[in-house]
């Protein structure tokens, strides 16, 4: 599979456009599912049914994956793009119209749907037009430009004092401008370079071989999902304000924002799994202490903080290191094997944590979240895979 470049863009811009899509798409995600959770919380919604309602966002993304290959190859890279951003659009504006529940299941499996195939077009746009001893470096791109986005997402909660409209506008008119941005890129379709196997064998070895590898992108999807769409309940029962949750949610971006670079370096020094083990060791105990917290904000913040820094590269880590086990051909099914694991890691996640808050008790929402990383600590010894050598299977550089 190959990019091609345009005369008159230059590798560089098109990266700077795909980059600032994933800005904005990251934007969106952050704040969508925390807003939305408060105002169906302050209209007595059970945590419950407000978490089974944020996960239809991510059972979108997980249909998006079984019909993402054969769009893409209709439509090419820049107009699939433009299509996901205006289809997102239309159902952003339309969520504060009608607060209904079934209206808003609705609206969400749309803008799920739209939002994984834009994120897995800009990640394949980004892979295979990348020159080979720097995809590793443009995929941790990717990822930081994601974290910056969906750590400014949930300030866009203080935008509803100027009315119900104001955050779904604004993130509407970022659309709109990245949209105007792509159609300054080149038209370039999705080349498959020559007869392939069938999809059922693709994907059949591709986790086969990389299966641990893969859990990473499963593990992101359930955590960002328990975050951003449980988090706020949480912390709304534990007696903060909806300003306070706005503030500490951020931190678990800016956490991996700042962890990603040098997790990247480490995991091209010393291997991507010891590096994966160790975070996720990082990141589960972290989370499990959130309750010994109680409700102070300092202690809260430095625990989320550090839980992101850990986590935070786990997505892009993950497919990197699926990247240095697969054969290059194999990369694409690789992609949407991981976004359909983040799609049911992103279900699974706030209806296990709505239910945990409501028939359990608070703190079972961290337990749990915690717990998985460390069953994903165990699941390492049992794996063995073997990094493969030269350019069809080897992703150069920092992952994140």
């Amino acid at each position: 599979m190959t990019g091609s470049s345009s005369e008159t863009m230059t590798p560089t811009r098109r990266l700077l456009i795909l980059l600032l899509v994933v800005i904005i798409s990251g934007l969106s995600q952050g704040l969508l599912l925390p807003l939305l959770a408060i105002m169906l919380e302050s209209s007595g919604v059970s945590p419950g049914l407000n978490g089974f309602n944020a996960a239809s966002m991510y059972i979108g993304s997980f249909v998006s994956m079984f019909v993402v290959e054969r769009i893409l190859l209709a439509l090419g890279f820049k107009r699939i793009l433009i299509a996901c951003i205006l289809l997102e659009t239309a159902a952003l504006v339309l969520l504060p119209v009608w607060e209904n529940l079934a209206f808003w299941f609705l609206l969400r499996f749309i803008i799920g749907f739209g939002n994984s195939i834009l994120h897995y077009t800009t990640q394949l746009w980004i892979l295979t037009s990348a020159p080979p001893d720097r995809r590793g470096r443009y995929i941790s791109y990717y990822g930081m430009a994601y974290g910056i986005g969906f750590s400014l997402g949930p300030a866009g909660i203080n935008l509803l004092s100027f009315g119900r409209f104001a955050p779904f506008v604004i993130v509407a008119l970022f659309y709109l401008l990245v949209a105007l941005l792509l159609t300054k890129l080149p038209k370039q379709p999705l080349q498959t370079g020559g007869k392939q196997a069938p999809a059922k064998k693709r994907y059949g070895t591709a986790v086969r071989i990389a299966w641990f590898a893969l859990i990473p992108t499963f593990l992101y999807g359930y955590t960002e999902a328990v975050l951003n769409g449980s988090f706020p309940l949480y912390g709304l029962r534990m007696g903060l304000t909806d300003t306070s949750v706005s503030m500490l949610l951020p931190l678990v971006g800016i956490g991996g924002l700042i962890l990603q670079l040098p997790l990247g370096i480490l995991s091209d020094r010393i291997g991507r799994k010891p590096v994966l083990l160790a975070a996720a060791v990082g990141g589960g105990t972290a989370f499990m202490a959130v309750p010994l917290a109680g409700n102070s904000m300092l202690g809260i913040g430095l625990l989320l903080f550090a839980a992101g820094g850990m986590i935070g590269s786990f997505f892009s880590l993950g497919l990197a290191y699926a990247a240095d086990l697969l054969p290059r051909d194999l990369l694409p099914s690789a992609n949407v094997i991981g976004s359909i694991l983040f799609s049911l890691g992103s279900v699974i996640g706030p209806n296990l944590g709505g239910l945990g808050l409501q028939y359990i008790s608070l703190g079972s929402l961290f337990y749990t979240l915690g717990s998985v990383f460390l069953i994903f600590v165990i699941s390492g010894f049992a794996f063995k895979g073997k990094r493969r050598r030269g350019t069809g299977g080897e992703m150069e550089g920092s992952a994140l």
